[in-house]
C-alpha cells in the first residue's frame, strides 16, 4: 500500500473508518457546541448505522476497512508514544503531571479508550483516591472526547503525492490528527510508505488545514478550499509541497463563503467518475473565486510556485480539468428539496468505483436523480449518522484504490 491516491472515484481497495463510541455518550445538550457537535445522537442506534455503512463496503467492494481504534491500540503498545500522547491529551485541563499516572494505572485498550472517548475527575479518582484535580470538578473533563473522530476525512488526506496531515482549526479537534499522524508515522503496516506533504518537519503551530478541503480534480490537478476550517498560508505551503513532489500541475485554491453548510469543499461537490460531479447548486454559484499553484523552478532543495488569480467560477475550472463534463445538482435542483437534503450532506456521498456511491437513503430525491444518470447508489441508514451533518464522504478516509 503505497499511500497515494489518484482519483475520488477509482475502485475502494482500502479504508479507514472509526466506529463511534463513548465518546459520543459522552455529549449532552450542554456541553454539545463545547465539543463541536450541534446535536445529541443515539449513541446505540448510531453504532448500527455505522456497521451497516462499513457492512456495505466490504459487501460491494471487497475493500479492507481499518478500524482506527485497533490500529490505534497497536501503536500505543510503545510506551513512549502513549506517554506523549497522554500528556499532550492532558495540556487542555493543565494536569500533565498525570500522564504518568494513567499510564501505570490503566491497560493500552483502555488508554486508546481515553484518548478518543476522554476521562473525567471522578474517573480516575476510582483508580486514585487521594487524587488532587485542583479545582476541577468531579465530573469535569481532563481530557475531552472526540465526538467528531467518526468524520475521519478531515484529520488527514490522501494524495496523489503523499500525505497532508491536518492541522485543525479548533483545538478540540487537534487530537484527532495527532491520533491518526502517530497511527500513520509508527505503525508497522504504514510507516514506511509515508511520504508527509505537510505540515513540514518541526513546524511548530502550522496554519489549519483540513482533509474535507482536499480533493483530486484529475491526474493533472488538486483543488483545496480556502474555507472556515483551512486557511490560505497552509494552501500555499501544501501546494508548493505537492507541486515541488511533481504527481500534479496545478493546485486551485477554492475561496468558499464562510458559512456552516460550506463548511468543507466536499459538501460543495464530490467526484463520482471521470466526467460527473455532483453538487449543491447554491454553493456551487456562489464561488465566484478561485486562484491556482503553479510550479515556477526548483532550485536545489527550494521550490519556487506562483499563484493566478483566476476571476472564474468554480464550474468554469472544473469544466477545464474534467472534459466533457457533467454536472448534476442535489434533489436534481428542486430549490426546496435540494436546500433540506443539503442539510444533510446530499452532495457529500461516498465514490466506491466509477459511477457507484453510497449516499444517505434520507436523500431520495438526490438519489433518485443519481440513478437516473446511470449511477448506481447503495444507501444506508443516516436517521443518527446525519446528526453529526457529515455524509459518507466525511465518514471514510481511502487508503488505497484502483488507479484510473
Amino acid at each position: 500500500m503505497n499511500l497515494r491516491i489518484n482519483s475520488e472515484y477509482g475502485t475502494l481497495r482500502a479504508v479507514l473508518m472509526h466506529r463511534p463510541g463513548k465518546e459520543i455518550d459522552r455529549l449532552t445538550p450542554y456541553n454539545k457546541e463545547f465539543l463541536l457537535f450541534e446535536d445529541v445522537p443515539y449513541l446505540e442506534a448510531l453504532q448500527k448505522e455505522h456497521d451497516a455503512f462499513s457492512n456495505l463496503i466490504k459487501e460491494s467492494t471487497g475493500a479492507h476497512v481499518y478500524q482506527l481504534r485497533e490500529l490505534l491500540i497497536r501503536v500505543l503498545y510503545d510506551k513512549e508514544i502513549l506517554f506523549k500522547l497522554l500528556q499532550e491529551s492532558l495540556k487542555r485541563s493543565t494536569h500533565t503531571h498525570l500522564a504518568e499516572d494513567i499510564l501505570e494505572r490503566y491497560s493500552t485498550a483502555e488508554c486508546a479508550g481515553i484518548l478518543t472517548a476522554g476521562l473525567k475527575v471522578h474517573e480516575l479518582r476510582r483508580k486514585m483516591p487521594k487524587l488532587d484535580a485542583g479545582e476541577l470538578m468531579e465530573y469535569a473533563f481532563l481530557i475531552a472526547p472526540c465526538p467528531n473522530l467518526y468524520f475521519q476525512r478531515d484529520p488527514m488526506a490522501l494524495t496523489p503525492g503523499g500525505i497532508i496531515f491536518s492541522s485543525m482549526k479548533m483545538e478540540g479537534r487537534q487530537r484527532e490528527a495527532d491520533l491518526l499522524r502517530t497511527i500513520f508515522e509508527n505503525h508497522p503496516e504504514f510507516k514506511d510508505h509515508v511520504n508527509p506533504l505537510y505540515p513540514n518537519n518541526g513546524q511548530a503551530n502550522p496554519p489549519s488545514i483540513e482533509g474535507g478541503d482536499v480533493i483530486i480534480l484529475s491526474h493533472e490537478a488538486v483543488a483545496i478550499g480556502n474555507s472556515e476550517r483551512t486557511d490560505e498560508k497552509a494552501i500555499y505551503q501544501a501546494a508548493k509541497a505537492l507541486l515541488g513532489e511533481g504527481t500534479v500541475q496545478r493546485v486551485y485554491e477554492v475561496h468558499l463563503p464562510e458559512k456552516r453548510n460550506y463548511m468543507h469543499l466536499d459538501t460543495v461537490f464530490t467526484i463520482l467518475d471521470e466526467n460527473l460531479v455532483l453538487t449543491y447548486p447554491d454553493a456551487m454559484n456562489a464561488v465566484l473565486k478561485t486562484s491556482c499553484y503553479t510550479l515556477k523552478e526548483i532550485q536545489g532543495d527550494k521550490v519556487h510556485i506562483k499563484r493566478e488569480v483566476l476571476k472564474e467560477s468554480l464550474l468554469t475550472v472544473l469544466e477545464r480539468e474534467i472534459p466533457h463534463l457533467e454536472v448534476l445538482a442535489t434533489a436534481d435542483g428542486n430549490p426546496d428539496y435540494s436546500l433540506r437534503e443539503q442539510w444533510f450532506d446530499g452532495a457529500n456521498v461516498f465514490a466506491i468505483g466509477p459511477r457507484r456511491v453510497i449516499s444517505y437513503n434520507r436523500n431520495l430525491h438526490t438519489n433518485r436523480a443519481l440513478r437516473n444518470m446511470g449511477v448506481e447508489v447503495l444507501e444506508i441508514p443516516s436517521s443518527e449518522l446525519s446528526r453529526g451533518l457529515g455524509g459518507p464522504r466525511c465518514m471514510t478516509m481511502p487508503l488505497s484504490r484502483a488507479r484510473v
